[in-house]
C-alpha cells in the first residue's frame, strides 16, 4: 500500500470505489454492510490526505425493504451507495431506491446495472436495459453501469460469443431517454445501433441520429447517468482514438 500511495499526493488523491460483500437474503444484509463500513473506515484512516473513497457498491437482496434501507443509511452515513440488482429486478429496485431517496436531503442511494461479463449469458438484452432506463424514477436516481462495456459502439465479440453493448450506446441512451421521454422501444433501438455514423459530437451538443442534447442539459443529466465500469482500460481508449473522439 505504501508503495502505491507514493504515486499520489493531496492534490491528486487515490480515488477508491469500495465493494461490499454479496448476501443472498436480507437476514445477513445489515451485518455484511456493517463489516464493509468498518473496512471502509479503516482504509480511510490509513492516510486521509492521499485516499478518497468516493462510494460503496453492494448487491441488494430481493427481500430488502424500505425499513432496511433506512437502517443501511444509518450505518454508512452520507457515503453514496450504488445498490446492484439484476436486470429482471431493475424496475422494482429503482422504485424502492427512489422512494428511499425521496425522504432524504440528497439522492445518495443509486442503482447499479450489470451490463455484461465473461460469458454470453451475462449480458442483459437491450430490452432489459431499456426498461431500466425508461422507468420514471430512473430520471432522478443516480445509475451506474458495470462490466462488459469495453467498446464505444455495440458489436459482436468472438471472445464472449455475443454482442457487447457499447458504452456510447448505453450512456447516450440514458441521457437522451430521460431528456426526450423515450419509451422502451425507442431506447432499445439506440442501444442496438451498431453504426458509428449515428453518433455525433459538437462543441455544444451530443447527438444520436436526429436526437440531440445540448451540453448544459447533458451536464445535468450526467448527474444521474453517473458512470460505467470496465475491466478493460486500453480497449475503450483505443476505440475512441480510432473514432477520432479521443
Amino acid at each position: 500500500m505504501k508503495q502505491l500511495l507514493s504515486l499520489f499526493d493531496p492534490a491528486h488523491q487515490l480515488r477508491v470505489a469500495a465493494l461490499g460483500p454479496r448476501t443472498p437474503s436480507a437476514d445477513a444484509f445489515l451485518d455484511a454492510l456493517e463489516a464493509a463500513d468498518t473496512g471502509i473506515r479503516a482504509l480511510a484512516r490509513y492516510d486521509v490526505d492521499l485516499i478518497s473513497i468516493s462510494h460503496l457498491e453492494m448487491f441488494l437482496p430481493d427481500d430488502v425493504d424500505l425499513t432496511l434501507l433506512k437502517e443501511a443509511r444509518s450505518i454508512v452515513g452520507d457515503l453514496p451507495v450504488f445498490w446492484e440488482a439484476p436486470p429482471e429486478r431493475a424496475e422494482k429496485a429503482i422504485s424502492l431506491l427512489a422512494e428511499h431517496n425521496s425522504d432524504e436531503d440528497a439522492a445518495t442511494f443509486g442503482y447499479k446495472l450489470r451490463t455484461g461479463g465473461v460469458t454470453a449469458g451475462a449480458f442483459p438484452t437491450s430490452a432489459q436495459i431499456a426498461s431500466a432506463l425508461v422507468t420514471p424514477a430512473t430520471h432522478q436516481l443516480p445509475i451506474k453501469f458495470t462490466a462488459g462495456l469495453h467498446h464505444p459502439i455495440r458489436q459482436f465479440r468472438d471472445e464472449v460469443k455475443t454482442k457487447m453493448h457499447g458504452f456510447l450506446n448505453v450512456l447516450g441512451a440514458a441521457v437522451l431517454a430521460a431528456e426526450h421521454r423515450w419509451d422502451a422501444k425507442q431506447t432499445a433501438t439506440m442501444l442496438e445501433d451498431e453504426n458509428t455514423a449515428s453518433f455525433s459530437f459538437g462543441e455544444d451538443f451530443f447527438a444520436w441520429r436526429e436526437w440531440k442534447i445540448d451540453v448544459e442539459r447533458l451536464r445535468y443529466r450526467r448527474e444521474f447517468a453517473a458512470s460505467f465500469g470496465s475491466c478493460s482500460f486500453d480497449e475503450p481508449r483505443e476505440d475512441l482514438s480510432a473514432l477520432r473522439l479521443l
